[in-house]
């Protein structure tokens, strides 16, 4: 198994997540019946997020805490669908690759995860 190299693998990455995320009903109802993604806008803008992130490409312009905070002000995003979330994460990096670029991906949606759920909590209690 090799590790993340490219955007074409962080495309991999994210469809083989998503896949998980959709075919479990304790997180799926976030993405289908409360934001109502549309898979294929949504995963080349997560292709350019990770890409910015690990490879350093740059082009993620949104604003990824405002992003969480809107989602979770329709319905709270707890730290138990931040757990479902991590878990398909990591299993989807597992199942795909392996190296330095992988454990740093999973090390950064973890840092992401953790920021994210202090940042409800905050907006949860003002």
């Amino acid at each position: 198994m090799r590790d993340i190299q490219n955007q074409d693998d962080l495309y991999v990455l994210v469809d083989e997540f998503y896949k998980k995320l959709l075919a479990d009903a304790s997180i799926s109802y976030i993405f289908t019946e409360v934001v109502k993604i549309k898979l294929e806008e949504h995963l080349p803008i997560l292709v350019t997020f990770w890409s910015q992130a690990i490879l350093g490409t740059g082009g993620y312009f949104n604003n990824l805490t405002q992003i969480h905070l809107d989602v979770s002000a329709k319905e709270y995003l707890s730290p138990e669908l931040f757990n479902i979330w991590l878990n398909h994460f990591y299993a989807a990096v597992d199942e795909n690759f392996k190296g330095e670029k992988a454990e740093q991906i999973k090390t950064q949606a973890l840092s992401i995860a953790t920021i994210m759920q202090i940042k409800i909590i905050q907006e949860k209690d003002k």
